[in-house]
C-alpha cells in the first residue's frame, strides 16, 4: 500500500485535534521552530558571519526554508544525496528569488553518490554542490563528479579538531599530497576550492555556554592553525572556515548579551571579527532533551517551551495502588517510536511534557519520565524519588520529549505540525510536513 500524499494528508488533518491521529505520531510546534530559526538568522546577522544550515535532522523544505529566512547566501549541508534531491524544488525556488545557492554532500566523497550529485549540479547550475574531501584517493572521484556534472563542485577540506569522527589533523591536512592534488584539480577546472570544514561535537557533553562557547573558540582555533601551516600549498584566495554544532553555535549567541562577560566570550568575539568564519548547525530549529542539557544559550527557557519536537503515546495501564515498589504507568511507545538514545542530565530516555497532564507542575523539577524502554513500550515513573501516584489515566494521550530528535524523526513519514504562537494550548493540527528519505538506499 502507498503513502498517502502531503496534499492528502493536509486535507484530511488540518483542522483535527492533535490527541485524535493514530499513536505513536511525532508532532512539530512551529511556533518554537520559528522562535529559533529567528533568533539564529538575527545572530549571524549582528556577528556578520556566514551560515550553513543542515536539514539531516528535520529532513523537511518547510524547516529548511525557516532556516535560511532571507539570507541571500543559502546554504546548506545534507547528509546523503536523497536529502539533496528532496532539496531540488526549494532550492530552485531561492534561485529564482535571485539568491546564491550551495548544499554541501556532509560526509567525505564516495564513488556511488558521484552520479546523483553531478544530476543535481546539472539541476542547480555552477556552484550549488560542495563535496567533502579528506583523503587523496577521493581526488579522482570529484574529477568524474565535474566531467558528469560539467561544472566543477566546490570542495571543503574535512580537518578533524578532536572529535575524530571524519578530517584530517590541522598538521596533517596534506597527507600524501592531498592539497596539491586538490590544487591541481582546481588549475583543471574540476574543483573549486571553498575553504576548510570541521564539524565537532564534543560541546554535546557540555552544561553552561561558557563550555559551549569554548569548544567553538578550540574549533575555529584548529582550522586556523591548518590554514596558517599549509597557505603555502593553499590557492591564494580568501578560504572559509565552516564550523560548528548546534551547542557550538547557539552559544554564539551569548555574545549579543550585555551581561555575557566570560573570557571565553571576549575570545570568541575576538575570533569571529578577525576570521573568515561560516557556522554550521542543523537541530537547533527543533532541539531535544541532549540539546537542552548542554544550556548552551544563557537565556533558554523551560524545556516545554524549548523543544519543538514531541511523541505523542497512549497510557495502556498504571500501577498506583502498590503492586510495584513504587507508582509507574505504561505508554505505547519504544525504542521504535523514540530511539534509545541516553541523555547526559537524567536517567531515562523520554520526558512527558506538562500537555494536559493536569496533576504535573511545570515548575517543578521533577518530572515525568521514561525510566525503562523497550521496543514497542515504556514505563514511566517521577524522575526524582517520588512516592506520588502517577496523574495518568488509561488511554490519556501523552507528549515525550525525545532524548535525540535526528533518530526519532526518522521513525515517521510525516509530521503532526502545531503552532503555538496562534494556539497556546498546541492541540490544533495547522499543516503536516512530510520528512524527506532516512537513509541513502535505492531500490535500483
Amino acid at each position: 500500500m502507498s503513502s498517502p500524499s502531503q496534499k492528502e494528508l493536509q486535507q484530511f488533518y488540518i483542522g483535527k485535534d492533535i490527541g485524535d491521529v493514530p499513536k505513536p505520531a511525532a508532532v512539530m510546534d512551529v511556533g518554537l521552530i520559528r522562535r529559533h530559526c529567528e533568533t539564529m538568522l538575527s545572530t549571524i546577522k549582528k556577528l556578520d558571519v556566514g551560515f550553513r544550515a543542515h536539514v539531516k535532522s528535520h529532513k523537511t523544505p518547510e524547516i529548511a526554508r525557516l532556516q535560511i529566512g532571507d539570507i541571500k547566501d543559502a546554504n546548506f549541508i545534507a547528509s546523503t544525496v536523497l536529502e539533496i534531491e528532496m532539496m531540488i524544488p526549494l532550492l530552485l525556488d531561492l534561485k529564482k528569488e535571485g539568491r546564491t545557492v550551495n548544499i554541501l554532500y556532509g560526509i567525505p566523497l564516495v564513488p556511488s553518490q558521484v552520479p546523483y550529485l553531478a544530476k543535481a549540479a546539472r539541476q542547480l547550475g555552477k556552484d550549488s554542490i560542495s563535496v567533502m574531501i579528506d583523503h587523496p584517493d577521493q581526488v579522482p572521484f570529484l574529477e568524474q563528479l565535474s566531467s558528469l556534472a560539467g561544472v566543477p563542485p566546490c570542495v571543503f577540506i574535512k580537518v578533524d579538531t578532536g572529535y575524530h569522527r571524519a578530517g584530517l589533523p590541522p598538521v596533517s591536512l596534506n597527507k600524501k599530497g592531498l592539497l596539491e592534488k586538490l590544487v591541481s584539480a582546481e588549475q583543471s577546472g574540476n574543483a573549486n576550492i571553498l575553504g576548510l570544514y570541521s564539524h565537532s561535537s564534543l560541546s554535546y557533553s557540555g552544561t553552561t555556554p561558557e563550555q559551549a562557547m569554548g569548544h567553538l573558540i578550540s574549533e575555529i582555533q584548529g582550522c586556523k592553525d591548518a590554514l596558517q601551516k599549509n597557505l603555502h600549498l593553499l590557492p591564494k584566495k580568501e578560504l572559509i572556515i565552516s564550523v560548528g554544532a548546534t551547542p557550538q553555535v547557539v552559544s554564539s549567541q551569548n555574545l549579543l548579551l550585555s551581561s555575557t562577560t566570560c573570557v571565553e566570550a571576549q575570545e570568541l568575539k575576538a575570533l569571529l571579527s578577525e576570521t573568515n568564519v561560516e557556522l554550521h548547525a542543523g537541530v537547533y530549529p527543533i532541539l531535544d532533551m541532549q540539546q537542552f542539557s548542554t544550556h548552551a544559550s544563557a537565556e533558554s527557557g523551560k524545556l516545554e517551551n524549548e523543544i519543538a519536537i514531541s511523541v505523542l503515546a497512549e497510557v495502556c495501564s498504571v500501577y498506583n495502588d502498590g503492586e510495584r515498589e513504587k507508582p509507574e504507568a505504561l505508554v505505547a511507545a519504544g525504542t521504535l517510536a523514540l530511539g534509545r538514545e541516553p541523555c547526559p542530565s537524567y536517567p531515562g530516555w523520554g520526558v512527558v511534557a506538562p500537555w494536559r497532564v493536569e496533576e504535573q507542575d511545570a515548575a517543578t523539577s521533577d518530572k515525568l519520565i521514561l525510566a525503562r524502554i523497550s521496543q514497542e513500550h515504556a514505563i514511566v515513573t517521577w524522575n526524582e524519588q517520588a512516592e506520588a501516584k502517577i496523574p495518568l489515566s488509561i488511554g490519556q494521550v501523552v507528549k515525550v520529549y525525545p532524548n535525540h530528535a535526528c533518530v526519532t524523526g526518522a521513525f515517521y513519514g510525516w509530521y503532526f505540525v502545531v503552532d503555538s504562537d496562534q494556539d497556546p494550548e498546541a492541540s490544533r493540527i495547522v499543516d503536516v510536513w512530510v520528512r524527506g528519505p532516512g537513509c541513502g538506499m535505492r531500490a535500483w
